[in-house]
Parts: C-alpha cells; sequence; structure tokens
C-alpha cells in the first residue's frame, strides 16, 4: 500500500462528498486506502459514506473526540507507506496525490509535505506555510505586527508572507488541513498529541518532525481548494476558545523557559487577553441586534403603560410585566430565526410579533397575578409589530433601493430578492428547481443568462433565457435585479470579474453556487441560501466605500506631488525644452488613455519625470497610483475593467515582464481582495526604491 488517506469529518457533508469525489479521481492510480473517522456528526455524515462510497473504510464514533485522537485512530489502521491528512472541506486537484510522492522520492530527508492551499477565492490560504510560535512570532501576530508588515522579515513569519507562495521552500510547519507524512516519520516521533483537541496539533507534530531530524517542505507545484473551518462554524465562539487554547498548549510546552527577550509567562497571558477580547467582542457583536429590539420593546412598554395610566405611572409594575413581556417577544424572534439567518426580514419579525402577542394575551387572561393590563398588552403589540418590522425594511430600504424604482409595491423588494442567474443550461435548471421547491424561498429568479444558447432555449420553466454575458448591464437595469448568481465553475475569471466591475448599482450582490467546486471566487465561508450553498464573491474594491477611499488617497498624494513637482514641469517644458509623445494605454474597461509623457534623451528613459504629465489623469479620474501596470493592448490585461491602469501595480514588485497572464491575474486578485491604504502605500514606497537602484 502506497498512501493511507484520512479524513476526520464533523457535520460537513455536503463537503465531505466533494472531498471524496476528487480524492478518489486523484489516487486512482495509486495503490491507496480512504479512511473515515467520523465524530459523531448529526447531519449523517457516517451514512451518507456508507451508503456511496462502500470502499471507503469508515470509523464511527460515538462522541466528538478531536482532531488529534481521531487521526491516531486511523493511522494505528493505515497500511500506507505514506500517511495524508486531508480535512473534508477540500477538493485536490488531479495531480496533487502523485506530484508529492514524486518529491519525496527526490528529498530522503523530507519527513512531511504540505502543497499550496487556497481559499474560495483563488488567495494564498496563509496556514500552509509558517513558522513555529515562538514567543516573538506569536507576539507579532497577537498584537497585528504581522498583518501590519506582511513583508518584513522581522515581522512577517508567523506566516512566512514575505516569502514567494510560488516557490519550494523548507518551512517549519504545515497545516493539518493537508500534509503528506512518511510512515517512517511517524514511527519515529509519534502520533499526534491527543492533548491538543481541535487546532495546534499540527504545529507540535511538525515541531517534534524537525526536533527528530526531518525536513518540512511547502511544494506549490500543486494545489488544493479549503473552505476554511467548516467543521467549526457552528460553534464559533467554542472554535475561539478552542484556538487560542491551543496556542497556550503549545507555548506551555514547547517554549516553557522562554525564548528570545519576551517570557513564555507573558505570552500565555497576552494568549488569555486576546482569546478574551475575541470572546467578548463575538458576544457583544451577537447580542447587538437583540439588545437593540430589547431597547425598543422597552420603550413601547413604557409608552404603551403611560397611555393607559397617565399621569401615574406604576413603576413596581412596569419591571415586572416588562420583564415577562419583553422576554416572550425576543424568544419568539428568536425561534423564528431572526436573530440567526432572518436578521432583517420583515415578514419573519412581524410574524414573531403576532404570535408573542397572542402569548402575552393568554398571559393576561390566565394569569391574572401577572396579567396587568389586556389594553397594555395590546398598544404594545400594535405599536411592536410597527417598529421592530419597520427598522428592518427602513434598513433594508436604505441598502437595497440606491436610486432604483421600486418595481410591484414594497412587499416585493421586503420579501423577495430579485437575481439572475448566469451559468450553463442543466446548471441553472437544476438550482432554479431547488429555488422554487422551497416555499419559504425569498429569491425570485428575474431572468437566466447563458454564455452560450441554441436558438430554441428562449425560456427555462416560465423563466426567459439570455445569450451572452455582456445583457447582464442591461438586465440589471431593467429587471430591477438584486443578485447575480453565477452557476457553474466553467466561467474564467476575467468574465465573473468583468460581469462585477460593469455592475450599474453597487448594491447589488454577486454570488456563486459551486457546481464541481473545482473553482471557488468568494468568500471563505459557505452561506446557505434556501439549503443552496453559496459563496458570496467579496472583494474589497468591488465596495464604494474602498473605492472612495482610494480616490481621496490619489486625489491628495496627486495634489502633494504637484504642489512640489510644478517647477520641474516648467523647467523640462521652459528650460530644457523636452519633447513630449502622445502614448495610448487601455485604459478603464478597455476605454483608451491617452498620455502626453516627456520623452528624454535615451540614457534617461527611466526618468522619474516622464510620466508627471499622468498627474492629470489621476485627477480626471482615468488612473490611479497603484492599479494594474500600464498597457498599451488589452491583452495584457487579465482583469481588464476592474482595475485602472496604475502608476505602479502589485505585478511591477514581482518583475511584471516576466509573468505569465494567469500570474498577473493572481496578483490582481490578491490586490483587489487585500486593499488597503496601507497595502498602496508599501507598493508605491516599494516601487520607488526599485526605481531609485535602477
Amino acid at each position: 500500500m502506497t498512501l493511507s488517506i484520512i479524513i476526520v469529518s464533523y457535520n460537513v457533508r455536503e463537503f465531505l462528498e466533494q472531498a471524496l469525489l476528487s480524492i478518489q479521481r486523484a489516487a486512482q492510480d495509486l495503490s491507496h486506502e480512504i479512511w473515515v473517522v467520523d465524530n459523531n456528526s448529526l447531519d449523517g455524515s457516517a451514512d451518507f459514506v456508507e451508503r456511496h462510497f462502500p470502499d471507503v473504510k469508515l470509523i464511527r464514533n460515538a462522541e466528538n473526540v478531536g482532531f488529534a485522537r481521531a487521526n491516531n485512530q486511523a493511522i494505528v489502521l493505515a497500511q500506507g507507506s505514506f500517511i495524508c491528512l486531508i480535512n473534508p472541506d477540500t477538493v485536490v486537484q488531479e495531480k496533487t496525490f502523485t506530484t508529492l510522492l514524486t518529491f519525496f522520492d527526490k528529498q530522503p530527508l523530507a519527513g512531511a509535505i504540505g502543497c499550496k492551499i487556497l481559499n474560495p477565492d483563488g488567495t494564498l490560504q496563509l496556514a500552509c506555510r509558517r513558522s513555529f510560535p515562538t514567543p516573538w512570532v506569536a507576539f507579532t501576530k497577537i498584537v497585528g505586527l504581522a498583518a501590519l508588515f506582511p513583508k518584513s522579515r522581522f515581522f512577517g513569519r508567523y506566516n512566512l508572507t514575505f516569502l514567494d507562495p510560488e516557490h519550494v521552500t523548507e518551512v517549519e510547519a504545515i497545516s493539518g488541513s493537508f500534509m503528506v507524512l512518511r510512515r517512517e516519520t511517524i514511527a519515529k516521533v509519534g502520533m499526534l498529541d491527543e492533548a491538543f483537541f481541535m487546532y495546534g496539533e499540527d504545529l507540535d507534530w511538525c515541531y517534534r518532525i524537525k526536533a527528530g531530524g526531518w525536513k518540512i517542505h511547502y511544494v506549490p507545484e500543486t494545489q488544493i481548494i479549503h473552505f476554511k473551518g467548516e467543521s467549526s462554524k457552528r460553534s464559533p465562539m467554542e472554535q475561539r476558545r478552542l484556538f487560542y487554547e491551543a496556542m497556550r498548549l503549545f507555548v506551555k510546552k514547547h517554549f516553557q523557559k522562554g525564548r528570545a527577550w519576551i517570557p513564555s509567562w507573558a505570552l500565555i497571558i497576552a494568549i488569555r487577553l486576546r482569546a478574551l477580547l475575541a470572546i467578548i467582542t463575538a458576544a457583544l457583536k451577537a447580542a447587538a441586534w437583540p439588545t437593540f429590539d430589547l431597547l425598543l420593546l422597552t420603550l413601547v412598554m413604557a409608552a404603551s403603560i403611560h397611555i393607559r395610566f397617565a399621569p401615574r405611572f406604576p413603576w413596581q409594575a412596569f419591571i415586572l410585566v416588562h420583564l415577562i413581556y419583553s422576554v416572550v417577544w425576543l424568544v419568539s424572534l428568536y425561534t423564528q430565526g431572526v436573530y440567526q439567518r432572518w436578521r432583517f426580514s420583515v415578514a419573519k419579525s412581524a410574524f414573531a410579533i403576532i404570535i408573542g402577542l397572542i402569548v402575552n394575551s393568554a398571559i393576561t387572561f390566565f394569569f391574572k397575578d401577572i396579567g396587568f393590563s389586556r389594553l397594555v398588552v395590546f398598544i404594545a403589540g400594535a405599536l411592536n409589530l410597527i417598529l421592530l418590522p419597520g427598522w428592518r425594511l427602513v434598513l433594508k430600504l436604505i441598502a437595497q433601493f440606491s436610486g432604483r424604482t421600486l418595481e410591484n409595491g414594497l412587499g416585493r423588494l421586503v420579501l423577495k430578492r430579485s437575481a439572475l442567474l448566469v451559468g450553463d443550461y442543466e446548471s441553472c435548471q437544476k438550482i432554479l428547481g431547488r429555488l422554487r421547491s422551497r416555499l419559504e424561498t425569498t429569491i425570485e429568479i428575474r431572468g437566466i443568462v447563458l454564455p452560450a444558447a441554441k436558438s430554441s432555449e428562449s425560456r427555462l420553466e416560465n423563466v426567459p433565457v439570455y445569450t451572452g454575458l455582456q445583457r447582464i448591464r442591461e438586465l440589471i437595469l431593467h429587471e430591477k435585479v438584486d443578485e447575480v448568481i453565477f452557476a457553474t465553475d466553467h466561467l474564467p475569471y476575467e468574465q465573473m470579474l468583468e460581469v462585477i466591475s460593469n455592475s450599474p448599482h453597487p448594491a447589488v450582490k454577486f454570488r456563486l453556487v459551486p457546481s464541481s467546486m473545482d473553482v471557488m471566487i468568494g468568500k471563505a465561508s459557505v452561506e446557505y441560501i434556501d439549503d443552496l450553498p453559496v459563496m458570496e464573491i467579496d472583494y474589497k474594491l468591488h465596495y464604494l466605500t474602498y473605492r472612495m477611499v482610494k480616490r481621496s488617497g490619489d486625489l491628495f498624494l496627486a495634489t502633494l506631488l504637484w504642489t512640489v513637482a510644478w517647477p520641474v514641469w516648467l523647467w523640462l517644458v521652459a528650460v530644457r525644452r523636452v519633447p513630449r509623445q502622445k502614448i495610448t494605454y487601455c485604459g478603464v474597461q478597455g476605454k483608451p488613455l491617452t498620455l502626453h509623457a516627456f520623452m528624454p534623451p535615451q540614457q534617461d528613459d527611466k526618468k522619474w519625470w516622464r510620466l508627471l504629465p499622468a498627474l492629470a489623469a489621476i485627477w480626471r479620474g482615468e488612473m490611479t497610483f497603484v492599479g494594474q501596470r500600464l498597457a498599451t493592448t488589452a491583452a495584457a490585461r487579465p482583469i481588464s475593467g476592474m482595475l485602472k491602469p496604475g502608476l505602479t501595480s502589485l505585478e511591477h514588485l514581482y518583475n511584471d515582464q516576466a509573468l505569465s497572464s494567469d500570474d498577473r491575474e493572481r496578483y490582481q486578485l490578491y490586490y483587489l481582495k487585500n486593499y488597503s491604504p496601507f497595502l498602496d502605500a508599501e507598493i508605491l514606497f516599494k516601487s520607488a526604491l526599485r526605481a531609485l537602484k535602477h
């Protein structure tokens, strides 16, 4: 047996199926076995595996024994010369296992290997290559220095963000979400430490592997997609507690004597404080909307009692009835899912208030001691029915109105979200059927857009079918669309992002329903719309706020530079009489951008003042300081339309002339997702240093 693949599963059945299918394809040419250890999932994962994957070896646990112990159960029984630990919320490439096993053959001292792990939007998952959290490394992570200075070797060691993610690298640690080890290595260093319930066990294992004289490699020649956190997102508070407890346990186990100039006890205190802060922040966030509703319920109850008993106000009675009646209404809102899935649902909140009114009215009839006043209950119920659904309606109107006229009244806007389905015919048909099978669906499909269609495909289940992605912009305007749902993974990045960049309204949301789940664009967590797993496309520069921040920075910096550079301009024009050349570049959304650049002598062709005329283009909004590289043809710009041409770019820092189209696309996707003024400042600073060196 060459390879034993071990999956620990907990309540992720829909992801587990895709993981097993991709693993079977990737390992079909190898002598292998697949183990699934189910940690007492409540979603029927174990039965599903037993029914649909009879060749998979299944271990059923009667309780959730944790990640380390569950893996150890399978490792003891596994027969392979190599052991692969892989999370159930992953998808692997067909060549993943063969690539890594070939690497093992070439590196006899390699004890463990990890590959490139991608988020669902195609960005690098930083945890796939790490350093050990020594006191200093952990301190920079905890206080945020690693995030502020990701390219610094001094501060960015935790996730090695200063290294090129495309290069094979010997590292200290890799992610437990996917790692391949020699059985010989495990025999010498021992199995996973079961003191770690979840998180940290992979770091501890890597630490012992390195201490045992083996090497650990990050090999980006193959990659997987990891939907990080799916097993634990159902209990985020517990997830945070386990994460910080694992970090504390690792520090206590390996760095008890302290290293560098931060003692371990100080780091443990910092970890506990950070964990406490994270829990408090999460609790406050979760309690925000119920607290606001409670405030309204309090005001309404006080107003109702005042109307009934003015000018007298029975304070003691108010406290008792307010406590009882408000709790009933809050519980009713909670049971209707208003504080989970349907947070801004006007219909759900209104229904919950009516249910609460019925219960509170029954209290006044059957419990005379706390019944107080039926009139107060009815007045409060009527006011609550206006205010609690009302503020949700106001928020939805603010978020969705966006200058568009409302069609078919407010009811459609509140209770339904109009959407377009974009993808191949079969995928759209399947998703449309599932949406319509739900009685409580909040999505109404107004049209289906196919990249290519036959003339006979004019309607699908009475929904109009349109041909060509270029139609989406006009359909958004004409059909008052709130969402665009990409229903297939066959659309390339460029086409999807082109649709997003051409959106006529910032309130329109873009989502992706995975079909084969080979390519994902969106957040690293899955949201469910009527039982459909969807990925929300979330690039910072798609939002108006971030675009305004970037535009303000451009205007400020352009003005600042002009106040310094205008004498240079006059000197070039009046004294040196440097000629200017009209150059046409590819501008925003493919439109031509003409610059009158100075033409210095051949030996000075890289002078910083050559593109001084670009400041005027930045003022006009045709350019930006950091964007896509200036190119004379649209073919050189793989995400045309999403970014303006810039004086510099992220690609420029990585030798843009040598980058392939796919490489450029990755850098631009990273910039779109991670934009911040600090990232712009770093790119400008490094570009300036590079220019000075030349």
